[in-house]
C-alpha cells in the first residue's frame, strides 16, 4: 500500500513533548513500514496485519498505534492501494473528533 502522506505522522510526533517524541515516532514509523509492505484488498486483509483496526464509516479505518497510546484515521483505498491519512493523534484528542467528518 502507499501512504499519503508520511509526513502527517513526522509532523504529529514534533508537536508531542519531547519525553514522548521518540516512542511515539518509533510506533509511526512502524505502522508506516508495516503498511507499506501491505496489500489489502479488503477490511479483513486491514484486520490480518492490524487485530485492533476498526471500520468507522465511508472506508475510514482507525487504528490504535504505540499500544493504544495513539490514533490514526485514514481512508483505505484498496482498488487503488492507497492509505490517505485523515487524522494523526493522541487517544484523547481521537476523542474529541467525529470520524465521520473528517
Amino acid at each position: 500500500m502507499r501512504v499519503i502522506a508520511r509526513s502527517a505522522l513526522l509532523e504529529f510526533c514534533e508537536r508531542l513533548p519531547t519525553g514522548v517524541r521518540v516512542s511515539a515516532r518509533a510506533a509511526m514509523l512502524e505502522w508506516h513500514t508495516r503498511v507499506e509492505a501491505a496489500r489489502w484488498h479488503t477490511f479483513a486483509d486491514v484486520r490480518a496485519t492490524f487485530n485492533s483496526a476498526d471500520y468507522v464509516t465511508d472506508g475510514k479505518i482507525v487504528f490504535d498505534v504505540g499500544g493504544n497510546k495513539f490514533r490514526i484515521v485514514a481512508l483505505v483505498g484498496f482498488r487503488t492501494g492507497r492509505v490517505f491519512i485523515l487524522f494523526v493523534g493522541t487517544h484523547k484528542e481521537y476523542d474529541g473528533i467525529d470520524v465521520a467528518k473528517l
